[in-house]
């Protein structure tokens, strides 16, 4: 129709251990995935072929390439964009990784709109900047991006493919069009249970629910 447009859906990642969120500034204009399986092979004698036998699956990896452009604004790239998708590789001394109780860097979500998200770490990021203001300041930058698969998604109940958080809390960031019974339905697979998450968030306006608002889900 002449004279409608379309709002595209920004991708983001969101640190799951701080709930804040990079917005990808423009959407990749493409990914992949690539996945390993662990198989040893056995020693069988006067064989031309060995048997194998499988030892464990690997998360997957996902990789990508974002790009961010400031030019317009005349605003340094690193300071919106590119320094907090950075903070993301950086050691948070108050999350310990439970095998040696060292800091670690956080688990994010890559998420692109409601159809799939990627819970992982951030193994390799690398940052390029490209386009400077006469004074040096950076304007534009791409960044490579690989990601580690930490949840198996069939292992995960039904839910907002932007909910999650840490030490088993779960968190819904409201998106245009979420409705209450919409967020029940996803997190318990009952539309009627939207009280639960009304009460845990004293909401009094229950028909109004702002686009990125973070609501708690509380458990059943």
């Amino acid at each position: 129709m002449a004279g409608t447009e379309t709002a595209m859906t920004r991708a983001t990642i969101t640190n799951l251990d701080t709930q804040s969120v990079v917005n990808c500034m423009f959407n990749p204009k493409e990914y992949s995935f690539s996945k390993t399986n662990s198989w040893e092979e056995g020693k069988v004698p006067a064989q031309n072929i060995s048997n194998m036998t499988f030892t464990g699956g690997k998360g997957a990896s996902l990789q990508m390439q974002l790009f961010f452009d400031t030019v317009d604004e005349g605003t340094d790239v690193r300071k919106d964009y590119t320094d907090p998708l950075w903070e993301l590789m950086v050691i948070d001394s108050k999350k310990k990784d439970k095998k040696n109780k060292y800091g670690r860097p956080p688990c994010v979500r890559f998420q692109w709109g409601k159809s799939w998200s990627f819970e992982a770490v951030i193994t390799s990021m690398k940052l390029q900047f490209t386009l400077f203001d006469t004074d040096g300041k950076p304007l534009r930058a791409t960044a490579d991006l690989t990601f580690q698969q930490i949840k198996d998604p069939k292992h995960l109940a039904p839910q907002n493919p932007t909910s999650g958080g840490a030490g088993g809390e779960r968190v819904w960031r409201v998106q245009a069009g979420d409705t209450l019974a919409w967020i029940a339905h996803r997190e318990y697979g009952d539309s009627t249970k939207w009280r639960l998450i009304a009460d845990a968030n004293r909401l009094q306006r229950v028909r109004e629910l702002n686009p990125g608002t973070m609501l708690v889900i509380p458990n059943e």
